[in-house]
């Protein structure tokens, strides 16, 4: 594991060190991240209007048209949450039944907004339950940092996806200039969780987006990030990177 905002070239297991102010060992993460999920589902797509100023739909859609997500194709959303990321790619392929999703928190999985035809299950990144070669495209939209191996979990996005397959993660990633990263932690540590506190259902939304920040600053370098693709077999290896903090990673099974 590197430092934050020193990528070595490392392989990454665990995207980032214990958080101990939520949890108090790496074998706690897993079930503290899905008992948060779980309970939050219920506000995540308007607080995510929030955060992104109404933007979030259209960028993911042009994000996965970036990363080579055409129509006809068989896809898989990796961390489907409630569908932001599914619900574009399947306006793309054109048939909502070519779609799947994956996600760990039943509370999220049952809060999906997905167009009719959409698979959704039980799942998560290191155990993805579906067969060897079943997909061309494979997405994870902003769920990099809660997961807890990343070699393990990129191993698992190589054996789903058909030879020629290609993923596309979306991540936020800390901005380099001070001013930038200051503004970004403000927003998002202070600004956004005390809207939470007011207007959301749960009273643990306001957590949440806490965490969510906290994860992007302790978050593995992206050079190790892509390094650890690399390990895993992908070819054509690169991150895009939109305002200076919103990554996209993409890659390419080898035919």
């Amino acid at each position: 594991m590197s430092k934050p905002n020193g990528g070595t070239g490392e392989i990454v297991c665990a995207p980032h060190p214990p958080l101990t102010e939520y949890y108090e060992s790496e074998g706690a993460r897993r079930g503290w991240v899905r008992g948060m999920f779980d309970k939050t589902a219920c506000d995540y797509d308007w607080m995510e209007k929030v955060l992104g100023f109404g933007t979030g739909g259209w960028y993911r859609h042009e994000a996965l048209l970036r990363a080579g997500l055409k129509p006809g194709m068989h896809a898989l959303d990796v961390g489907v949450g409630t569908g932001l990321v599914a619900s574009q790619a399947a306006r793309i392929v054109g048939d909502p039944a070519r779609v799947a999703g994956v996600d760990p928190s039943p509370g999220m999985l049952e809060n999906a907004k997905v167009p009719p035809g959409v698979q959704l299950l039980e799942g998560s990144a290191e155990h993805i339950p579906f067969p060897d070669a079943t997909f061309d495209f494979l997405s994870m939209g902003y769920a990099l940092r809660h997961i807890s191996d990343l070699s393990m979990a990129f191993a698992e996005f190589y054996r789903v996806l058909k030879p020629g397959g290609r993923i596309c993660i979306l991540e936020i990633t800390r901005p380099e200039g001070r001013l930038h990263t200051f503004c970004l932690k403000l927003y998002l540590r202070r600004i956004v969780p005390l809207f939470a506190t007011v207007f959301a259902r749960n009273r643990q939304t306001s957590t949440l987006w806490r965490y969510y920040w906290d994860t992007i600053e302790a978050c593995a370098a992206p050079e190790d990030v892509l390094h650890t693709l690399a390990q895993a077999g992908f070819g054509q290896v690169r991150r895009g990177v939109e305002l200076g903090m919103f990554s996209e990673y993409q890659a390419v099974k080898p035919a």
